[in-house]
């Protein structure tokens, strides 16, 4: 009897046990030049830009956390794309196409069902997501180059 009461102590511990909602997409693509953290703002993620290079790869990323930008990853150079979020919509995919040097094509997916599309479909899938599904996009991060984005990982958490 003595054995049943602590093996029962002992699950109802492990219930009470926090579990992390957190959860990382590894990166994809060639990973050379320089790592790159998108994290820095204060509040979730608002907005989000994309640079594509015409009939190729992506360039550069911005995210803004609040109401503040943060600095461009990669480079300005090419065509803009840019979703701003509505009040209470969150990034909850990332999915696009890479290969071995460059991330050629994001697809950015909200909680509403809107998405942003930069760059051009070619070689290699990647599809990012949260094991939560109350989690949402916290920051990207990867590798750049002086020409663009050579890989590119997604971290996710609950707010």
């Amino acid at each position: 009897m003595f054995s049943f009461l602590i093996v029962a102590v002992l699950c109802t511990s492990c219930l009470a046990a926090p579990t992390s909602s957190y959860s990382y997409s590894a990166s994809v693509g060639g990973g050379s030049g320089t790592s790159f953290s998108t994290a820095g703002g204060n509040g979730r993620i608002t907005a989000i830009r994309v640079w594509e290079a015409s009939n190729a790869y992506i360039t550069g990323i911005q995210v803004r956390n609040g109401a503040i930008w943060g600095a461009v990853v990669g480079r300005v150079w090419g065509s803009a794309q840019e979703l701003i979020l509505f009040d209470g919509e969150t990034i909850v995919q990332v999915s696009g196409k890479y290969h071995s040097n460059y991330v050629y094509q994001m697809y950015v997916v909200t909680s509403r069902g809107r998405f942003l599309v930069a760059g051009q479909p070619i070689i290699n899938s990647f599809n990012f997501y949260p094991v939560d599904p109350k989690a949402e996009l916290i920051l990207l991060s990867g590798r750049f180059n002086s020409a663009g984005i050579t890989s590119l990982g997604a971290h996710w958490d609950v707010i």
